[in-house]
């Protein structure tokens, strides 16, 4: 197990979670404790998704930028990472995640903590109904992120650290009326645990886990197995052509000292 990468994902998760929550009590402030749904929808997004670009300036190079159970349970099943390693991806993401809201706790209050628990919007007159209609908004969101990442990390990897943030960005806009557009069991579980507001958590821990398989086979749809093969092959025939140019350099020398 590569301590230098789960260090990478504590502290990527730590920034993506800490950037989105003090956007949550910057928008709080700016409104000076009013209804701050429109504030919210200008700052919030961009508070996650740059924060998202900043993580994976820092740590992505390090550990493959998931930050999120989601994406590791994602690659997981594309095969780019193993088992052992996925669990300890996943217990270095709660442990940022949770240690990035104690950091709110202690620069800020406990308010400010629990403003940051993801809750179901007000789509339905009971919370049973606006959780699974929260629900299904997770699963179809998680799905469009999964997708994007598996596909943009694999076909435009120079890319991604624009492409995916702006997709979280995009999520965000779409759903933090109606879900808190988590698409992130770790981000949910921060700050639920430090408030100790576990209201709703069911659908934050389950339903991006169910849209990260669905993305994983979208993206299967497109990207087929043969086509990892193929690009593999490339790569051989790519090193090969690296010795032999190596090769030629080499008879040259011997040539020119003999």
């Amino acid at each position: 197990m590569n301590v230098r990468a789960l260090a990478a994902e504590a502290i990527g998760t730590f920034i993506l979670v800490l950037m989105g929550s003090l956007g949550v009590a910057t928008a709080i402030i700016a409104t000076g404790g009013q209804d701050p749904t429109v504030i919210i929808l200008i700052i919030v997004p961009f508070a996650f998704g740059l924060g998202l670009l900043a993580a994976i300036a820092i740590a992505g190079e390090t550990s493959g930028g998931h930050f999120n159970p989601a994406v590791t349970l994602a690659a997981l099943f594309d095969s780019r990472l193993g088992w052992v390693d996925a669990i300890g991806y996943v217990i270095a993401q709660v442990f940022g995640a949770v240690a990035a809201s104690l950091t709110i706790r202690l620069v800020l209050t406990q308010n400010f903590v629990a403003a940051t628990v993801n809750r179901a919007g007000n789509t339905a007159a009971d919370a049973t109904t606006a959780q699974i209609h929260a629900f299904a908004t997770e699963v179809l969101l998680t799905t469009i992120f999964i997708a994007v990442i598996l596909t943009v990390t694999k076909r435009a990897p120079s890319a991604a650290i624009f492409v995916i943030p702006l997709t979280l960005v995009a999520i965000h806009y779409a759903g933090i009326l109606i879900s808190g557009a988590s698409v992130n069991p770790a981000r949910s579980l921060g700050p639920a645990v430090v408030s100790g507001d576990y209201d709703g958590l069911w659908v934050y821990v389950t339903a991006p886990f169910a849209g990260s398989i669905i993305g994983w086979g979208i993206y299967r749809l497109f990207n087929s197995p043969d086509d990892d093969v193929d690009e593999l092959d490339e790569a051989d025939d790519d090193d090969l052509d690296d010795l032999d140019d190596l090769d030629d350099l080499d008879d040259q020398l011997s040539d020119a000292q003999g």
